[in-house]
């Protein structure tokens, strides 16, 4: 069965986005090359991507045609590649799959619909950011590993990464990596019975 794997950018005292709108509610995450080369080493082994609605039209209004700009670096050119040929899942309400090439939508069923695709064949499933998605499927008890970008840097206030948690969920640590940037990738597997 395939793994739901969130990925996601935290800041130390728990937020994965500021109170800012839009891609400057991220401005705060520590980004190096050394970083990106290690997540572009874990991406380049699945094929499908997990989004909610509103990283998924970020993600669809940059990496297409960022391979395309003339400044582009060797990152972009990477994660452009694969972008273009990762299958894409996103759950929103609103989006339509005719107008996204490659795209599933789920919008209703959740907890059935996202079984179906753990059992389908394919890779783990990474989910990058996406709070709100996040939050849909830890309450659903869906996520099968945590990816924890942790950030030097206390926010105060923001959308946070764990919220109205209901129930207990053991973890386990089975890797660590620090960053020169002060940036600790903490890998999680929820323990299940």
């Amino acid at each position: 069965m395939r793994k739901i794997v969130s990925f996601v950018h935290v800041s130390l005292d728990g937020f994965v986005a500021s109170t800012a709108k839009g891609p400057a509610g991220l401005g705060w995450i520590s980004i190096s090359t050394d970083l990106f080369e290690y997540v572009e080493q874990r991406i380049q082994q699945t094929d499908t991507a997990l989004y909610g609605r509103t990283t998924f039209e970020m993600m669809e209004s940059y990496w297409p045609t960022a391979a395309d700009k003339p400044d582009a670096s060797p990152h972009d050119h990477e994660h452009s590649r694969w972008y273009k040929s990762a299958r894409k899942v996103v759950l929103s309400k609103t989006l339509s799959e005719k107008s996204h090439v490659n795209t599933q939508i789920i919008s209703s069923n959740l907890s059935d619909e996202i079984n179906k695709l753990k059992h389908s064949s394919g890779s783990e499933i990474l989910m990058f950011g996406s709070p709100s998605a996040t939050h849909a499927l830890m309450a659903e008890n869906l996520i099968d590993e945590y990816w924890l970008f942790v950030n030097p840097i206390l926010l105060g206030q923001g959308i946070p990464l764990f919220k109205n948690i209901k129930d207990k969920t053991a973890l386990m640590l089975v890797n660590s990596k620090i960053f020169p940037s002060g940036v600790v990738c903490l890998q999680y597997e929820v323990k299940r019975n």
